[in-house]
């Protein structure tokens, strides 16, 4: 049976790595980011080790008619969509006083908005067909009082919990998967010092995205990716929030 997996932030980072491990698994791909030429470029590099059929849909998934047109593939009954992977995201680094009031915004958006609305656009074509799964990568911070961040990805686990509560009989898998700190661009983008999280404490991308794949089909509703943080996740929800909230997501690059 052909299936299909359509993953939003594919072009670098955990996407690309959903992406080629999705392709490994003989999926086809529908690999959504801003960045046309890097999709292509990813597409062409699957495309020639494996034969993977790739869609590139490149879209801003800030802006109202790209996440519409997003929307509308998965809602494509043609072409059915198997698995979501809603794992496009960025965060805010400066601490909340200091932040602005948009990029608050544009990240909330991201992190709960798009995921919840590409869900609702997914999820009526799943239960028809009686099968489909939903990775929406959250983060162990939505456990954790570390600010706006963590609050969105609180956001997103909630919703997860939802939907795989309210859809399971359905057929449809909803799985939340929450890294820790993960080696990809993330936090260089957001330009923040990497070197203030203790090398132990990166994850590497490849057993991130195993982790959730993993999750994903054998049916788990929540699953805390690397070894590390699961030992270490029983023990963080203890800690006294002060101290959780003075550690975010490191020093910015400009603070030095």
């Amino acid at each position: 049976m052909d299936m299909r997996a359509l993953v939003t932030g594919a072009s670098a980072g955990l996407g690309a790595e959903f992406a080629r491990q999705l392709a490994a698994d003989g999926f086809s791909l529908v690999l959504v980011a801003r960045d046309e030429a890097r999709l292509r470029a990813l597409a062409d590099e699957l495309a020639a080790a494996r034969g993977t059929e790739v869609e590139v849909l490149a879209a801003d998934l800030l802006e109202h008619d790209d996440l519409e047109r997003v929307a509308a593939r998965l809602a494509d009954g043609a072409r059915p969509v198997d698995v979501l992977v809603n794992n496009a995201g960025f965060a805010v680094a400066e601490p909340f006083h200091a932040s602005a009031i948009e990029d608050e915004r544009r990240m909330h958006e991201l992190l709960s908005w798009v995921p919840l609305r590409l869900a609702h656009a997914a999820l009526p074509g799943m239960r028809a067909r009686r099968r489909g799964g939903i990775l929406n990568v959250a983060s162990l911070a939505g456990r954790l009082p570390s600010g706006t961040y963590s609050a969105a990805k609180a956001q997103l686990l909630m919703l997860s919990r939802a939907l795989r509560a309210q859809y399971r009989r359905d057929g449809v898998v909803v799985t939340a998967l929450l890294p820790g700190f993960v080696a990809t661009e993330f936090h260089e983008r957001m330009g923040v010092d990497a070197t203030t999280v203790p090398e132990i404490g990166w994850a590497d991308a490849s057993a991130v995205v195993r982790d959730g794949l993993r999750a994903l089909r054998t049916r788990r509703g929540i699953v805390v990716a690397d070894w590390r943080y699961r030992l270490a996740a029983p023990i963080a929800v203890l800690v006294p929030d002060r101290i959780i909230a003075g550690v975010g997501l490191g020093s910015r690059l400009d603070d030095r």
